[in-house]
């Protein structure tokens, strides 16, 4: 292949994603508004300046765009977690900064809070996103004694339902850093920590979500 159609290949290959991803971005804009799908694929393609027709160069369905979104959006916050939280060694505490960062995320992220607030707990066991992190994070803590849990996946579920219940009263109350330390808290005694360990790993020093 000569360098001229290289180039022309990668350039295609470049718009292709960008138009792929302004239509998911268009996508998650509508999905935190809203949380709903009830939009047609003109308003989508409206909203991602794109071309009627070019939605199904990407997507065969709305459906397919929106699912894409969603693990867009989540995998987006997975790796923002990661970051802030890689270097602490405890794993009862990166867990409880994970959970005070996600309850602080309505002021910092609402995008993301939006989506999460709408379709968090249909990807909690997700094979992307923020589902994967956690049950890694909690079979690590298992592992190391941290956590005295049967079975992490259920730790999961319980977990998973508790935060994003907060996230929810977030809609109509202010989350502060007061709740975020008592959300963490409490589920690290859910977790197996006792009531004065707890309290101790929930309130140190958080580290800042970029």
């Amino acid at each position: 292949m000569q360098p001229s159609t290289v180039q022309s290949a990668n350039r295609f290959e470049r718009r292709r994603a960008k138009t792929r991803q302004a239509l998911i971005g268009a996508a998650r804009g509508i999905l935190a508004e809203q949380g709903g799908t009830d939009v047609s694929i003109q308003v989508i393609a409206e909203r991602a300046d794109v071309g009627f027709g070019t939605f199904y160069n990407h997507f065969d369905t709305k459906d397919d765009l929106f699912d894409a979104a969603v693990a867009d959006a989540l995998e987006e916050y997975g790796r923002l977690l990661d970051a802030a939280t890689g270097g602490i060694d405890d794993p009862a505490e990166t867990f409880a900064a994970n959970v005070r960062l996600t309850v602080l995320l309505v002021a910092s992220h609402p995008e993301i809070t939006g989506i999460l607030r709408f379709r968090g707990l249909q990807h909690v066991h997700s094979g992307t996103g923020l589902g994967p992190r956690a049950l890694r994070d909690l079979e690590v803590g298992k592992a190391s004694g941290r956590f005295h849990i049967a079975d992490a996946r259920v730790a999961l579920s319980a977990v998973g339902g508790a935060v994003l219940g907060l996230v929810q009263l977030g809609a109509t109350s202010d989350l502060d850093t007061a709740v975020a330390e008592q959300t963490a808290e409490m589920v690290l005694r859910m977790l197996g920590l006792s009531v004065e360990e707890a309290h101790e790993v929930a309130t140190r020093p958080l580290p800042a979500l970029l």
